[in-house]
């Protein structure tokens, strides 16, 4: 049975933040908000719970997962980016965006597309999130929650949520009740952005 943490989402109590974080540490599967919806998310070197996400999601192989990051500092440890597109990525989050950048060698194998090593970086614009993710000191491996034969729409309600997953992970983070729109997705390995998918943040930037 998940844990269930009613968290407030302008002031979000420390402790439940904390307890959040260990449970990510301890091989958790968490479901988190977002600015565009909720996610599923655990620990970047944990496989299992990896596969876990995959199993609930039904995901195919090679899927995108994204790296949910607090700030930019961590953009270099992931991901090879030149001055253009870090000032662009910069003037845009945190924000409703996924952006897919070449991977660095650091990253595991698995966790980047097979084909061209890219793997998606995110900073949402959600308190809870951002403080979770500072609280633990690294990003969060994370996909939308989407759930099968609704890949078009983004979990929204927390409760419904509740009642879908509550066996499948280890806590469920209510945040309010969100929008149901997914990122707006920019590949910017190419020297000309391209919109991968157009969501629920403006492509103006972009183009």
């Amino acid at each position: 049975m998940s844990q269930f943490f009613y968290i407030h989402p302008d002031n979000p109590q420390p402790r439940l933040i904390a307890q959040a974080a260990e449970i990510l540490r301890n091989g958790g599967v968490i479901v988190y908000p977002t600015d565009s919806g909720y996610a599923l998310g655990c620990m970047i070197g944990d496989k299992h719970a990896m596969d876990r996400i995959v199993e609930i999601r039904h995901l195919p192989e090679g899927h995108n997962f994204t790296l949910m990051c607090s700030d930019l500092s961590e953009l270099s440890n992931y991901s090879v980016v030149n001055n253009v597109v870090y000032r662009l990525i910069k003037n845009n989050t945190p924000g409703r965006y996924t952006f897919i950048l070449t991977a660095t060698k650091e990253l595991p194998r698995r966790l980047m597309t097979s084909k061209r090593k890219t793997i998606g970086i995110r900073v949402p614009d959600n308190q809870i999130a951002l403080d979770l993710l500072k609280e633990l000191g690294e990003p969060i491996l994370s996909c939308s929650l989407m759930l099968p034969n609704e890949e078009h729409i983004t979990q929204s309600d927390p409760e419904e949520i509740r009642d879908r997953l509550k066996n499948r992970v280890d806590l469920i983070i209510h945040g309010g009740y969100l929008g149901q729109e997914a990122t707006t997705v920019v590949d910017l390995t190419r020297e000309t952005p391209e919109i991968l998918r157009e969501g629920s943040g403006s492509i103006q930037p972009f183009i």
